[in-house]
């Protein structure tokens, strides 16, 4: 018969190797005897029967069985135009139930979104990929759409259908390269994934690029969540963010791995929950002055080795912690402490966990097919395509997600450098050079360029870091200026500089005086955060604690001026967690911060000390406004390598803001001590890293000193003061 599907479609849909079922699923008008007729066909493997019932007493008919594995298909009598219907199924046990049919609906995604996705410029694919609650065709339910241009065939699987590629197959929409279905009646936290047949006719099952939810590893399903928005009360924050001028205000970052910050030994040693963090890790760092949390990645990850770099789930938080909700519930709790969210992004690489975007429709469609392009040879990770449209769209989409949708508050974006150069870890004949001959990944430059506009064009006030190793000029300066266009940069070289210094004897350190001045020499070449992260402390590389030099008293000493040091100089402040109160260990990710230690009188006077500088630090402009300016710092000397000793003042827009920093890296009291400064009269000693409170031997100026007419450091004016061994003093002129 004419209105019977051809055989060789039918075999097309039971070997689930259709392009588009939906041409001969559902119901189509079929021409019969000379008349217009309406035929339905499904594919239901759990029916033994399928009745078509019209809605409101509306047609109705049995459907033939023409395959034993499940195809269904009949004329409905009587009918010469379509109406709406529900499939009533009798299975094999004999039960009944009546569900919609999903092959009866329209397309969902519209012509226009699938316009702006093939030329990269929607700005909402979270909001159309993946899974999403909708209502449509008068019926709510749960639509599927993913990107996969070299698919034979995709399918939706899960728990709603025995994970049988054969039953959800999804249409292809033109020559866009995505497929979807709609699927009525599903709700929330059903699971599921995709099949994909490729264009190899290898088949493989994948986990949703756009998931915003996954489960407890090791499974790797998707699950089904839509986020509430109504879960938030930080209005306010989000409000007085976007007036924020970042590179003029304080900038204090606790760095954070949430599964290692606390555990609970008498629990099999488990992490805290996201919502014991909202309870216990908020209000510490509330305690201690910081006013940013940065969290090391929480996107969904395979492997807790990995600290979350190797991200498997983009736009799902981590479910190791608990459930997206708890998340919303911990960044809201921040932000109604005054403390902001910064996470860390990992766009320059990715695992090759099958499951994941490797190879993903059969080709290399989100990574490179070359692998002098597509592979990195340090961490056995892929690299992202930034020269295709669509992969640029996906990353750029990923990231107004998070600040959107989970409201952070920044992103610092991880391994900048190797996104950078094509050589990068390469030896000669192992990379690509770019159509100009040179070493410059020029598809990244222009990924960065455009993530950074338009997620401050988006949202203003927001945080865009680079932790970035290499002297690229212009990373935190304007696009339009021709640079990156982040707003800050980690100094790396500070931080490779100083440490090196302070893990020398100090009866050396006068030799390596300039690696404690050098980093003034470019200090406002970018906007510089110093970091002090957690790579600083694993890996075999010790404590911060433990690679200060000499006797416990020395290495306290050392490192409490080593802060006050850091405090002073020009740029925003990260140090990671543990290193507040002094580990004596080096981080393990495996294991709890050693919070017994700050029990000690040593370790809490170093955890004092911190918090006395994030107050200071938030308290006085001079530390903050000029940060990136070099009107916001003078040197006083920076020539005493005998003794290794510096002093500079910081500066803010108003003079009478000024702070003199002193600090002597020698274990030796320093007595009578002349120093030149700027102006004549009294000036209050702020904060001294020796003090008694902070374990140290109280040395000091009894609270203030007096200027002299004397010259020195060529100024007229000038001050006699005693400077601790191994100490930082911070003084400010009084005005009278």
């Amino acid at each position: 018969s004419p209105a019977l599907a051809p055989e060789a479609e039918v075999v097309r849909i039971l070997n689930a190797d259709h392009h588009d079922p939906f041409e001969i699923l559902g119901m189509h008008p079929v021409w019969q005897d000379g008349a217009q007729r309406i035929v339905v066909r499904c594919f239901r493997p759990d029916a033994k029967a399928v009745r078509v019932v019209g809605q409101e007493g509306g047609p109705s008919g049995l459907l033939d069985r023409r395959h034993a594995d499940g195809f269904f298909e009949g004329i409905i009598p009587d009918c010469e135009s379509a109406f709406p219907y529900r499939l009533d199924i009798t299975n094999h046990d004999g039960d009944h139930y009546v569900v919609l049919d999903p092959y009866c609906f329209a397309p969902v995604l519209s012509d226009f979104d699938l316009h702006l996705m093939s030329e990269g410029s929607h700005q909402n694919l979270f909001d159309r990929l993946g899974a999403q609650f909708v209502e449509h065709g008068g019926s709510s339910g749960v639509a599927f759409s993913v990107w996969a241009p070299a698919a034979r065939r995709v399918s939706v699987v899960g728990d709603f259908n025995g994970w049988d590629g054969r039953c959800h197959q999804m249409r292809a929409r033109g020559t866009s390269g995505t497929w979807e279905i709609f699927v009525p009646d599903l709700t929330e936290g059903a699971l599921y994934k995709f099949e994909i047949k490729g264009g190899d006719g290898g088949l493989q099952v994948k986990i949703d690029p756009f998931a915003k939810r996954m489960e407890l590893r090791p499974q790797t399903a998707a699950i089904v969540h839509s986020i509430d928005d109504n879960l938030w009360t930080d209005a306010d924050w989000i409000e007085r963010r976007s007036r924020s001028h970042a590179v003029e205000e304080p900038l204090s970052i606790y760095e954070v791995h949430l599964g290692s910050w606390r555990r609970v030994p008498e629990e099999d040693n488990r992490s805290l929950t996201y919502s014991e963090l909202a309870e216990t890790l908020v209000p510490y760092v509330k305690h201690m002055g910081y006013t940013h949390i940065e969290l090391m990645p929480i996107l969904e990850h395979p492997l807790d080795q990995s600290w979350g770099y190797q991200v498997l789930g983009y736009y799902a938080p981590t479910s190791r912690y608990g459930t997206p909700d708890a998340f919303q519930h911990f960044v809201n709790t921040c932000h109604n402490s005054g403390i902001g969210v910064i996470l860390d992004w990992v766009p320059a690489h990715f695992p090759r966990d099958a499951q994941g975007l490797a190879r993903f429709d059969g080709t290399a469609l989100f990574e490179h097919e070359d692998p002098r392009q597509g592979e990195h040879p340090d961490w056995g990770t892929l690299i992202f395509n930034y020269g295709r449209t669509e992969i640029r769209n996906f990353l750029i989409n990923n990231a107004l997600f998070w600040i959107g949708k989970y409201h952070i508050d920044g992103l610092r974006v991880d391994a900048v450098a190797s996104m950078l150069y094509l050589d990068y870890s390469r030896e000669e004949g192992q990379w690509v050079a770019n159509r100009f001959g040179g070493r410059e990944n020029l598809d990244a430059v222009t990924f960065m360029q455009e993530l950074n506009h338009k997620t401050y064009e988006e949202f203003p006030g927001v945080l865009m870091i680079a932790e970035e190793s290499t002297a690229w000029p212009g990373v935190s300066r304007p696009t339009y200026l021709g640079g990156l266009g982040f707003g800050f940069k980690w100094n790396m070289g500070w931080m490779h500089d100083t440490l090196g210094y302070m893990a020398d004897e100090p009866v050396h350190r006068k030799y390596h005086h300039d690696s404690l001045t050098f980093g003034l020499v470019y200090a406002f070449h970018e906007n510089f955060i110093l970091a002090i992260s957690h790579d600083e402390v694993v890996h075999g590389k010790g404590s911060l604690l433990d690679k200060m030099p000499g006797d416990a008293w020395q290495k306290f000493a050392n490192l409490r001026a080593y802060y006050g040091y850091m405090f002073g100089h020009p740029g925003k402040k990260l140090l990671f967690m543990g290193c507040e109160f002094g580990q004596w260990k080096e981080w393990d990710a495996e294991g709890s911060l050693d919070w017994h230690l700050a029990e000690h009188a040593d370790h809490a006077g170093l955890q004092s000390l911190i918090r006395d500088l994030n107050g200071l630090y938030r308290r006085e402009p001079a530390l903050h406004q000029l940060d990136s300016e070099a009107g916001g710092f003078d040197w006083i000397d920076f020539s005493d390598h005998d003794q290794s000793i510096i002093a500079f003042q910081r500066k803010g827009k108003d003079a009478s803001d000024a702070l003199l920093f002193v600090c002597n890296f020698t274990p030796v009291l320093r007595e009578h001590y002349r120093l030149g400064v700027p102006a004549e009269g009294t000036y209050l000693e702020l904060l001294n890293t020796d003090a008694e409170i902070y374990g140290g031997g109280n040395h000091g100026n009894l609270g203030a000193v007096q200027t002299e007419p004397k010259e020195s450091h060529g100024r007229p004016h000038s001050i006699d003061i005693t400077l601790p061994p191994l100490s930082t003093v911070v003084f400010k002129h009084q005005i009278t």
